[in-house]
């Protein structure tokens, strides 16, 4: 299967993640800069302006921390405040659909776990080849249905 990307692969929205940093270095600057040029501010009252520039670029610098990284023994999907580990087969399917802000994996469980780290808001045509190559390694890597197979065996 030479479709398969090499393992270990981090699937993230570059465009998205540079524009958010851009933007947060871009406030701290200027709110940092706005602290220190205003002479009749507090030294108090620059401290809240620098702590509040730093706010914010904490905020966009959480906004852009998700990615999925995929290695030998699985998937970490690392969302905007959480983080979890899962193997091939508790990953069932891969979706991204029209209209869906970032992939979907429908796992073992019964539950689905949405997976920011591939998004097609900038960068569409790019989400899409991530997820068809995340699709691609699920299928290769994940223990199909023990059922199903059982029964097209049995035949």
């Amino acid at each position: 299967m030479s479709d398969l990307p090499e393992l270990p692969v981090t699937f993230r929205p570059a465009v998205t993640r540079v524009v958010l940093l851009t933007a947060g270095i871009a406030i701290f600057a200027v709110i940092t800069a706005v602290a220190v040029l205003l002479e009749p501010l507090t030294p108090g009252e620059r401290i809240s302006f620098v702590f509040t520039g730093a706010l914010l670029f904490g905020v966009l610098l959480m906004l852009s921390r998700p990615k999925v990284v995929a290695d030998d023994l699985g998937v970490t999907v690392v969302n905007i405040a959480s983080r979890r580990r899962l193997d091939w087969p508790e990953i069932l399917q891969v979706n991204l659909r029209p209209g869906d802000p970032w992939v979907f994996l429908n796992l073992s469980d019964g539950t689905s776990l949405p997976a920011l780290g591939i998004q097609p808001g900038i960068a569409k045509q790019r989400a899409i080849a991530d997820a068809r190559a995340l699709r691609t390694l699920v299928e290769a890597r994940s223990l199909h249905d023990p059922e199903r197979s059982a029964g097209t065996s049995q035949g």
